[in-house]
C-alpha cells in the first residue's frame, strides 16, 4: 500500500511586471537595505516559519569541531510534493567551485516499494552477510512517506550543487525505477560514477520521543564484496562536515537516542556503505514518527534548510579534498 501525504508547500503564482524595470529597481533598494536590518537584528534567521533555533553541539562531539563550509550556491527549486522531474543519469554541471566533481545522492526507498514487497524483500549480497534488496521506509502519522521526504530533499540539494558546478546523479528520480534499486545496486552507481562524495538520504522511524538527526558513517570491512577501509577516513571527514553544517542550517538537534549526542553513528551492516568504494555517508534528518520531527520533516521552507545543511558540507568536503 502506498501513502500519499499531502502537498505542504504548494507553488505561488507569479505576479505581472506592472512598473518599468527603473521603478522596480529604485523601490527595491530601500526594501533590501530594510530587509537587511531586519535580519542582522535578529540574528540571520533562516526564514519566518523557523521552529527550532540551531541548538549547540554538545561540549567535544564531532559536530561541534566541524569545519566552516563554503560559501552556498543557488536556492533549490525542489517542489514540495517531491514529485520528479528527469531522470537518473548524470547531469553534467556548469563553471563554479564544483567544476569537474562529481556527486551521486541516493533518496532513500522508493514510493512504489510498498507495491513490490517480493522483489524488495529478494536478499542481496552485502559482503558481510546477505539482506533484504530494499525496504518500504517510514513514513509521518499523516501518512507523508519517507520516500517522498528524500526525494524532495534530493531535488533541492542537486539544485545547489548544480548551482556550484557539479555534476550531480540520483539513483532513483520519480517513478523510474517502480521499486528499488536494491542497495547493491545504489552503491554500483556511486561508484561507476567515480563520485567524488556520495550521500544517501533517509529519516528515521524510531519511537515518538525520540529526535534529531544523525549521519552514519562506514566502519571497517572487509569481507566478501565489501571492502571499505580505503573510504572509512575520507566518509568521517564527510560526516562529520556534513553533520556540523546541517545542525547550523537547520536547527535540528543531534540525536538523542543514537551517538550519544554527537550526530555521528558508525555502522557496518548497511550495503549502501559496505559495497561502496568512495566517499559515502547517510543521513537520517529526524524521526517521522515524533510529532516534532514530522512538523520540521513535512515544511517545505525546513526540506531547503536541510538541503542547504548538506549542500554546505558536501561543498566543504569536496574544496579541502
Amino acid at each position: 500500500m502506498s501513502y500519499v501525504g499531502p502537498d505542504f508547500d504548494p507553488p505561488q503564482p507569479r505576479r505581472p511586471r506592472r512598473r518599468p524595470l527603473t521603478v522596480a529597481l529604485a523601490a527595491l533598494v530601500p526594501g533590501a537595505l530594510l530587509g537587511w536590518v531586519v535580519y542582522e537584528a535578529v540574528g540571520g534567521g533562516g526564514g519566518a516559519d523557523r521552529t527550532a533555533s540551531p541548538a549547540p553541539a554538545p561540549r567535544g562531539s564531532a559536530v561541534s569541531s566541524a569545519a566552516a563550509s563554503s560559501p552556498s550556491g543557488k536556492t533549490g527549486s525542489g517542489g514540495g510534493d517531491g514529485k520528479a522531474s528527469g531522470s537518473p543519469s548524470a547531469r553534467p554541471g556548469g563553471s563554479g567551485l564544483l567544476k569537474g566533481k562529481v556527486v551521486v545522492i541516493d533518496p532513500g526507498h522508493n514510493p512504489g516499494n510498498f507495491r513490490h514487497t517480493a522483489e524488495i524483500n529478494r536478499p542481496v549480497d552485502i559482503g558481510t552477510n546477505r539482506k533484504e534488496c530494499d525496504t518500504t521506509g517510514t513514513s509521518t502519522n499523516d501518512g507523508y512517506t519517507e520516500a517522498r521526504f528524500t526525494l524532495d530533499v534530493a531535488h533541492r540539494l542537486r539544485d545547489l550543487l548544480e548551482g556550484q558546478g557539479a555534476t550531480v546523479r540520483l539513483t532513483r528520480d520519480g517513478d523510474s525505477p517502480a521499486w528499488g534499486p536494491c542497495v547493491d545496486e545504489r552503491a554500483r552507481i556511486g561508484n561507476t560514477a567515480r563520485a567524488d562524495a556520495a550521500i544517501s538520504i533517509h529519516a528515521d522511524g524510531s519511537a515518538p520521543g525520540d529526535r534529531g538527526f544523525h549521519v552514519i558513517l562506514p566502519g571497517s570491512v572487509h569481507a566478501g564484496a565489501a571492502d571499505t577501509r580505503a573510504i572509512v577516513g575520507p566518509s568521517h571527514d564527510l560526516g562529520v562536515r556534513i553533520a556540523g553544517d546541517f545542525l547550523r542550517e537547520t536547527g535540528e538537534p543531534p540525536s538523542n537516542y543514537l551517538g550519544d549526542g554527537t550526530g555521528l553513528v558508525t555502522r557496518t551492516d548497511l550495503g549502501g556503505l559496505n559495497l561502496s568504494t568512495v566517499p559515502k555517508v547517510f543521513i537520517e534528518c529526524g524521526n517521522m514518527r515524533d510529532s516534532k520531527d514530522a512538523a520540521l520533516l513535512t515544511s517545505g521552507a525546513w526540506r531547503q534548510r536541510a538541503a542547504q545543511g548538506i549542500s554546505e558540507g558536501i561543498v566543504s568536503f569536496l574544496r579541502a579534498s
